[in-house]
Formats: C-alpha cells, structure tokens, sequence
C-alpha cells in the first residue's frame, strides 16, 4: 500500500511544530517525521530516516518547501533523489505535486532556476579570480607577510642572539611561516639528547 509520509521541521526549540503536525496529517500522513534542526545544518537524523523510511510509489510531504531543502539546489537534489527512486513529492502551501503533470513541470523549473544559480556562481567566481589576476593578485588566502616584513625578518635573524619565537610572536605568525618565508633552517632535535627539567 502506498504511503504519505510526512516531514516537519523547525529550526529552534522556542518554535511548535503544531502547525505543520496538523497540515501534515490533515493531508493522510500516516507517518510523519519531527525535528529541530536549524536549516543550515547538514545533520538532520530524522530528514535521513524518513528518506529511508520511503518506497516506490510513496509520497514525501512537507508543508512548505523551506521545511526540507538548505537551499534551491539541495531542495533540487533531494527531490531528484526521490524520482530517482520512485517516489513522489508534495509540498502543501506551494501546492506543488510531482505525482502530477503540473507538479512535474514546476519542479522542472525550479531545477533549472538551481542550475542557473550555479551557473551564475562559477560565472562570478570566475570574474573574481581574472579581476584578481589582473590587480597582480592570484587567489587563495593573502600572504602571512610582506615581501617588506621578510626582508627585515632576515636581517633581524643574521644576529644569532635573536630567537625565532620571539620574531614570531611581535609579527603575530607562528615559527613555522618564519621557517618558511624566511629561509630559516628549523633546528633539529636529536633523539639521544637528554634535557634536564629545572
């Protein structure tokens, strides 16, 4: 036998699910699976039993499309999952039904609005990166120190009293950029030393 199952979310514990309950059952869940998880959080443990807990030719039911996916494209590929195997989807207050000629066809827009998103992200991306470029700058994190910084940094360590933690300390890096920008030798540590603790 074919089965609603439903999903309800909210996303703080100040919030009731009451209202989704209600609609859910209102609209022949036979089941239907609660949890407080914020929409940003990937880990949502009752989402992942009730997508298991689905068949062929079942129905997956929210009350609103927010409920279920992060985003545009993670609603998109949770319902292409779900038509990947069978299974149909319904959200109450779009009233959208992929079960339906018409469902089927607003869900094929908004997986095309997905992709035009991310299309439009790589493009910026992108256009990011070669105005970067062109500035004399690549990508990627900005450099711990100036080329100013490490020639001083150099000069500073020629006098063999100075202590690389110290240089490292007053320009806020750790030892290992001073190792690496600065073409200092890291001091070894023999294994056969012994040290006394004072």
């Amino acid at each position: 036998m074919n089965q609603r199952i439903g999903y309800a979310r909210v996303s703080t514990d100040d919030q009731h699910l009451d209202l989704q309950r209600d609609a859910l059952q209102q609209a022949g869940c036979s089941l239907v699976y609660e949890e407080t998880a914020s929409g940003k959080n990937a880990q949502r443990p009752e989402l992942s039993h009730c997508l298991k807990a689905l068949r062929p030719d079942d129905t997956l039911v929210v009350w609103r499309l927010d409920r279920l996916g992060r985003s545009l494209p993670d609603l998109v590929r949770i319902i292409e999952e779900l038509q990947g195997r069978g299974i149909h989807f319904e959200s109450l207050t779009e009233k959208i039904d992929t079960g339906t000629a018409g469902g089927k066809l607003q869900f094929h827009v908004f997986a095309a609005l997905a992709e035009f998103e991310r299309s439009l992200i790589r493009e910026r991306t992108q256009a990011g990166l070669s105005a970067a470029r062109a500035r004399g700058r690549n990508g990627g994190r900005p450099a711990a120190l100036s080329d100013k910084q490490i020639r001083t940094i150099k000069s500073l360590l020629r006098d063999p009293t100075t202590c690389v933690a110290d240089v490292a300390r007053d320009y806020g890096v750790s030892r290992t950029t001073i190792y690496k920008h600065c073409g200092v030798i890291k001091p070894r540590i023999s294994k056969d030393e012994n040290f006394e603790t004072v």
